[in-house]
């Protein structure tokens, strides 16, 4: 309806939705499903960063995390998570193979992380070896691909999931106080239909409510 008035409509995408992967990636991942990191930094190609808790599935990644950043990601681009935020992996690693060099890797890792995800991380390393055998430079690895994984989804899990749309209605051809049409006298355009997309938290459901009430107001 909008483009038969002549309106610019920004294509339309679900958002604040899970992540999926790739079957390469399932592959590596799938022992993971239903683990949970507590609080996990995930970073979009354009900066956009969101420190939150984050879940492996059998389709991907889900949890509060991925769904805010999932309003940011698009497709062909890659996500950067630390699974580890606000700590010194590379100093932690270098104490603990100073002092329990006898350890494997994946131990040490296991006192950061929930065992299942130290193991993974620890095989994906391809340094899962005592920690006496490894070098700065491999703990370096290690420690690198704790803080910045990269990891590049294959899509969403679509609007069976999503709480919201993004894109829509282009703003800058309605009135910001009664959301009237700039081409067309007497047509409106509110909440979700328009290209605005909250955080998580409310703020979708804020916006539909306002944007409602201020054209309720207007006619």
């Amino acid at each position: 309806m909008a483009k038969q008035f002549g309106h610019n409509v920004l294509p339309t995408e679900p958002a604040l939705v899970p992540l999926t992967f790739g079957e390469d990636v399932l592959a590596k991942t799938k022992d993971l499903a239903g683990v949970a990191v507590e609080e996990a930094d995930v970073k979009a190609a354009d900066g956009q960063l969101f420190r939150e808790a984050l879940l492996f599935t059998h389709r991907g990644l889900s949890g509060p995390s991925i769904l805010q950043i999932s309003s940011y990601w698009r497709a062909g681009e890659k996500i950067s998570v630390n699974v580890a935020p606000g700590q010194d992996v590379l100093a932690l690693l270098k104490a603990a193979r100073q002092q329990q060099p006898k350890k494997q890797l994946r131990t040490v890792l296991g006192e950061l992380l929930a065992q299942r995800i130290a193991e993974h991380f620890a095989a994906l390393s391809g340094h899962d070896e005592r920690m006496a055998d490894l070098s700065d430079d491999k703990l370096k690895q290690v420690a690198d691909l704790l803080t910045n994984w990269q990891v590049q989804p294959q899509g969403t899990e679509g609007y069976r999931t999503a709480e919201v749309t993004r894109g829509g209605v282009d703003t800058t051809e309605l009135s910001s106080k009664t959301f009237e049409s700039a081409k067309q006298k007497g047509l409106y355009f509110i909440g979700e239909v328009v290209d605005v997309t909250g955080h998580l938290g409310g703020f979708n459901f804020q916006w539909a409510w306002a944007s409602g009430n201020a054209c309720g107001q207007a006619v």
